[in-house]
């Protein structure tokens, strides 16, 4: 059972008077995982974060205790750049995957090899934190997405 949770969190908006009508932000963590990589000392990780709550959250940092240092990187124009934050819109979702937005984790504490697992925690403006655990996948993992 604990296998089947690998990679999924969930964590209601904090805060507000009850019977909000779904108005706070209503945040899940889905296809986290991090390739595994080539670098002994850095990585980059993938998920995505759906907000099925009535008001947009700012993912602000991310921290790991098998990482120095984790950031969030926004890419545009293949140009990689660490960001202050990125927003998970309400009703909408954030996603982090390759070639796009995505986490860099810095400093790693070990080699990160396939089967291992990360515990991130995600920090947000509104709801607070999350923690989330991000499998160690093959580095060539390409995930599905359905339509």
């Amino acid at each position: 059972m604990a296998a089947a949770l690998a990679g999924t969190a969930l964590l209601t908006g904090c805060g507000g008077s009850s019977g909000s009508g779904g108005a706070e932000a209503e945040l899940s963590v889905h296809s986290a995982y991090i390739p595994q990589p080539v670098s002994d000392s850095m990585a980059a990780g993938f998920l995505t974060i759906e907000n099925k709550g009535g008001t947009a959250d700012k993912l602000t940092s991310v921290t790991s205790a098998d990482a120095g240092e984790v950031t969030v990187h926004r890419t545009v124009g293949g140009a990689m750049r660490e960001a202050d934050s990125l927003t998970v819109p309400a009703h909408g979702r954030l996603v982090l995957e390759s070639g796009g937005d995505h986490l860099m984790f810095d400093k790693l504490e070990h080699r990160l090899r396939q089967g291992r697992t990360v515990t991130v925690e995600l920090h947000f403006a509104r709801s607070g934190g999350l923690k989330v655990e991000m499998p160690v996948k093959a580095a060539t993992y390409n995930p599905k997405h359905g339509h």
